[in-house]
């Protein structure tokens, strides 16, 4: 009997191999997707960008009498200075302790702006050894954020359940019972993190355009991009010259990326949670359509011996 169950041809000894080939497929088309339409969004806009620089180079060299090589080895050493937080526009200090700490509050929650690194080579070697201990115990604290967030949906709506039912007969004891172990679907989690990531967004763009002189909608994709860790340095808060007497702002900013990267991962989380029920129920489809092309490809084989051998009977 063990034989004929291992001859047995079905997707699901390997199920969980075939999802993950089948989810590195997905996520490799859906990236030549966004590849796609990214670079045909962007593409244009970067060929202007480089036809206009040279043509300002070109201006600057010419009107100043300077070579282009000269102008290259300024921008060198401007790019260099960078790290230490040398900007055409003044802003704030970067390694005083507030600057500091939200270095690292960007390392930890692996945000990395990228506004500021660190430039000595003790700096980068206790970089590294201080994310790889500080990232994980985020990504912890991230989870137990996660299971929280279920445990009180859990007892909000064993609670409702409870209020629905108290006037109930005594025949419903066992239904009451069970809800104690009752827990909210992967949906109902999604739905609430999803309202939760809205509204954490659309506060903390609000202070993000009048603190930092954004407009609301590039403070709407400064949120994502800090909240899901992404993370490009294109807008980063409170680097601003003047932000650095405001204390007030300074905890408020560090409090919204806490509770907006808490929210974003759980729903991240959550979120995955149903691809992967939509990659059980693709392949439990492919398993299907495999065993009906093999039984009709069998029944197609016996159909043909039988009117072979009908054949050969008649001659």
């Amino acid at each position: 009997m063990r034989k004929e169950a291992c001859r047995c041809s079905s997707l699901t000894p390997g199920r969980d191999s075939a999802r993950f080939f089948l989810l590195g497929i997905l996520i490799a088309l859906y990236m030549l997707a966004g590849a796609a339409i990214f670079s045909f969004l962007e593409r244009p806009f970067e060929l202007q960008a480089h036809r206009l620089w040279t043509s300002r180079l070109k201006t600057f060299s010419e009107e100043h009498n300077i070579s282009h090589a000269e102008i290259k080895s300024i921008l060198y050493h401007y790019e260099e200075a960078r790290t230490a937080g040398i900007r055409a526009q003044q802003g704030r200090a970067l390694w005083d302790f507030p600057g500091a700490f939200y270095f690292v509050g960007t390392v930890v929650s692996t945000i990395g702006f990228g506004v500021s690194a660190p430039s000595t080579v003790t700096g980068k070697i206790l970089l590294v050894f201080y994310g790889l201990l500080g990232c994980s115990a985020t990504i912890l604290f991230f989870n137990l954020f996660l299971e929280r967030v279920i445990t009180f949906l859990s007892v909000s709506l064993m609670w409702c359940c409870r209020g629905k039912s108290h006037h109930s007969s005594l025949q419903d004891r066992n239904h009451e019972d069970d809800e104690n172990n009752w827990k909210p679907s992967i949906l109902q989690v999604t739905l609430v993190l999803l309202v939760a990531v809205l509204l954490v967004a659309c506060c903390a763009a609000l202070v993000y355009s009048v603190m930092e002189g954004w407009s609301y909608m590039e403070s709407l994709y400064f949120c994502f991009v800090a909240f899901s860790t992404v993370g490009f340095g294109d807008f980063v808060s409170g680097q601003r010259e003047q932000h650095e007497e405001t204390r007030g702002y300074q905890v408020a900013n560090c409090l919204l990326m806490l509770l907006g990267v808490c929210c974003t991962y759980s729903l991240f989380n959550a979120i995955s949670v149903i691809i992967r029920q939509g990659l059980d129920w693709l392949l439990k489809c492919l398993d299907v359509m495999y065993h009906w092309i093999q039984h009709a490809n069998t029944s197609w084989v016996m159909v043909q011996k039988t009117m072979g051998f009908r054949v050969s009977k008649g001659y």
